[in-house]
């Protein structure tokens, strides 16, 4: 089976529609054009779109990040935030298994929206969430909870799906602990809950079943499916054999761009918030993903993009993907036009949150003492993910007895050091821009610029994911936001610090 262009579907390029392969140079036609298709669909839908409808002003977004969650609104003349609204993104441990708390989710989204559109105005809607996420539709309800993928409940089943998944070199996806395989959650769903299971019309990838919320409309997008699903072969541009394997090629809906209007919202939603009838809503993107679009097409390749929040995020952008180690949670993403990204991961926001309790701006004389006494903080504290999925984390110096200070700047260079790990797997570029949280830590970005001799800068873009997943509407207009630079760090003895790092780091 080979998902292939259906270029009757209303009119818009880009749509993709399950077909058979009769023989195999029938399946080798097909997937010649999938593949294709997986390079130029973006650019076409874009095109073909800009011809009959006109670049929505203000684009609500919605961004679900595995700690926060939020609705924005962005000007998409001025590219600025002009509004929005936060909460916590917090886990509901009660039930078959802890779970997403989508309908407290949903009450936040619709306030939101109700309050954007009395506001400003909402002209369209993009979405955007993390990933290693879907809900298990049983038709217009979940037919379970939507999984957190913390929860050990996979591991049940970690060794009959082992002996089932499909090799690194198919997927470019390692494996991951607890759920961050979305293929092992929903395996393991499939064994433990085999009734609940049997009851499923559809398996919506997590931005697409709000963008279902909305307009009850459903797809597949490549961003979410490729990223370390197990789910997606990049590199053919079409579902793994373990989709077909197990059965569920059926359950996906039809692929679309992430950039393609689902449609407009539904009459409910027009009624609960008070949205014109048209608004548009996009398919939606992974979170990750929506970073890089600001900057496609619009730097020199290879460059690096570190997203950060939960999880500091490093793809490379025109990197090759021969330097991935599926033992150290390094994998290829898909980006928004189909092609495979070499990427490094680990969790930098919640390890930052874990180490620093009270962080602070450091002073110069707390970064000297740092560096000077090699006090440092040695991985991992957030076990099984990252270039250091098997070390414990420890310290070389009691935390207690430091600073707020001196702690923050143990901390800051730590992430630093292990951000610097991740570009040994994924590449460095000519270039990193960093987005999120950490492009607000000067440390941060100081030591990185001399760790790896290339220039450093914060995006100007505060998110980094918003803009991107506004820039769904428009891409092809999009002007890089230019932050500040960030210069290499200047403290005697730095490079024998991050000697002694790796020293320690390889000893154990």
């Amino acid at each position: 089976m080979v998902w292939v262009k259906s270029p009757d579907r209303l009119g818009e390029s880009g749509f993709y529609t399950l077909l058979s392969a009769t023989d195999q140079a029938e399946r080798a036609n097909m997937l010649a054009m999938a593949q294709w298709q997986a390079l130029h669909y973006l650019p076409l839908v874009l095109l073909s779109r800009a011809r009959v409808m006109p670049l929505p002003r203000h684009i609500a977004v919605i961004d679900i990040g595995k700690t926060n969650a939020k609705v924005v609104l962005i000007d998409s003349v001025t590219r600025q935030q002009v509004g929005g609204k936060t909460t916590p993104n917090n886990v509901v441990n009660l039930g078959i298994y802890p779970h997403a708390d989508v309908e407290r989710l949903w009450s936040f989204i619709l306030d939101s929206l109700k309050q954007l559109q009395a506001e400003n105005g909402v002209d369209g809607i993009s979405i955007t969430t993390h990933g290693a996420t879907a809900a298990l539709m049983a038709g217009d309800r979940l037919a379970m909870p939507v999984l957190d993928y913390e929860f050990e409940g996979p591991e049940e089943t970690a060794a009959e799906y082992g002996a089932v998944r499909p090799q690194f070199s198919e997927t470019l996806s390692p494996r991951l602990p607890n759920g961050l395989n979305l293929g092992a959650q929903i395996f393991w769903q499939s064994r433990r809950f085999g009734a609940e299971f049997a009851q499923i019309t559809d398996i919506l990838t997590y931005p697409q079943y709000w963008a279902w919320r909305l307009t009850g409309a459903r797809a597949s997008e490549v961003t979410s499916l490729g990223c370390h699903t197990d789910l997606w072969a990049p590199d053919r541009g079409e579902f793994s054999s373990l989709v077909e394997a197990e059965g569920w090629l059926k359950l996906f809906p039809t692929i679309r761009p992430a950039a393609s209007v689902l449609g407009p919202v539904s009459a409910e939603i027009v009624e609960a918030t008070g949205l014109p009838l048209d608004t548009p809503v996009t398919v939606g993107i992974h979170d990750s993903n929506a970073s890089l679009i600001p900057h496609l097409g619009g730097r020199e390749a290879p460059f690096t993009i570190l997203s950060t929040g939960t999880w500091a995020i490093s793809m490379t952008v025109g990197g090759s993907t021969q330097g991935l180690d599926a033992g150290r949670d390094s994998l290829a993403n898909v980006d928004a036009f189909g092609r495979p990204v070499p990427t490094a991961r680990f969790m930098g926001g919640r390890e930052f949150e874990i180490l620093v309790p009270h962080p602070i701006e450091p002073s110069a004389e707390d970064i000297g003492k740092v560096v000077a006494q090699g006090i440092q903080a040695l991985p991992s504290f957030a076990p099984g993910v990252g270039p250091f999925p098997h070390s414990a984390g420890r310290w070389t110096s009691d935390p207690a007895a430091l600073t707020d200070g001196e702690r923050t700047a143990a901390v800051s260079l730590y992430l630093a050091l292990v951000a610097q790990a991740c570009l040994g797997l994924c590449g460095l570029g000519r270039s990193i821009i960093i987005e999120g949280p950490l492009a607000r830590n000067t440390l941060f970005g100081q030591a990185l610029a001399a760790l790896t001799g290339v220039p450093v800068s914060a995006s100007a873009d505060a998110t980094g994911t918003s803009m991107g997943a506004s820039l769904l509407f428009g891409p092809e207009e999009a002007q890089v936001p230019q932050g500040r630079g960030f210069s290499p760090l200047d403290v005697p003895g730095f490079a024998d610090y991050a000697r002694l790092w790796a020293e320690r780091v390889v000893a154990g």
